[in-house]
């Protein structure tokens, strides 16, 4: 009983395995060649499997495109965080930025399907939708946090985190196209410090991502 055991955890672990390294190769097609250019053939080919192999861990490209994204989310702390969650402080936004000019792969990936899916019928579109409309919400709760119900420009928190969003998106692109010339965590820092806040550690009890 317990060698069946053993032998049933080894290959639930060796399927979970094999999955993260399909999605990672997931990753690695899209950035290259955007998802309409990606086929479940071209990925099998990355990870050294057949493609019925990658099927039966992924039925569909779709079902392959939304693990994905829920993978970059995990491994993104900067992702849609839980509702009544403690918000997070400013200054770990700019550490993830940070974070992001590491991996510039991923960054890609997600950089590729974010422009592709306001096209009609996108499979990722309800995704991207609902993950902006989370990071809205979350980005209010943090400036609200820092400072109250009015910045000092006078927005206020709701007025403000689609400004954060589309700086943070916007940059990536930037520095996407020319690392060289676009300091992407120094800019993000120069925007936070145009709210009025230094992009230091405050005193807020938050901690960082759990």
């Amino acid at each position: 009983m317990r060698r069946t055991a053993r032998q049933g955890a080894a290959r639930a672990a060796r399927g979970e395995d094999r999955r993260a390294r399909i999605v990672q190769a997931a990753l690695e097609v899209i950035a290259e060649r955007g998802y309409r250019g990606t086929s479940l053939a071209a990925v099998a080919e990355r990870v050294g499997i057949t493609q019925q192999g990658l099927l039966h861990h992924f039925p569909t490209k779709e079902a392959l495109l939304i693990a994905t994204l829920e993978a970059r989310d995990e491994w993104d702390t900067g992702g849609p965080r839980a509702r009544g969650a403690q918000p997070w402080r400013l200054d770990l936004y700019a550490s993830l930025v940070e974070y992001n000019a590491m991996r510039p792969g991923i960054v890609q990936a997600f950089s590729a399907l974010l422009g592709e899916s306001v096209t009609a019928r996108h499979p990722a579109r309800d995704y991207f939708t609902r993950r902006a409309a989370a990071v809205r919400e979350s980005l209010a709760a943090t400036l609200r946090a820092e400072f109250g119900e009015r910045l000092p420009s006078g927005l206020t928190p709701q007025e403000t985190a689609p400004l954060l969003v589309a700086v943070m998106d916007g940059l990536q692109y930037q520095w996407l196209l020319d690392p060289e010339a676009v300091d992407m965590p120094a800019a993000f820092r120069a925007f936070v410090r145009l709210l009025g806040h230094d992009g230091t550690t405050g005193d807020h009890p938050a901690d960082g991502p759990t």
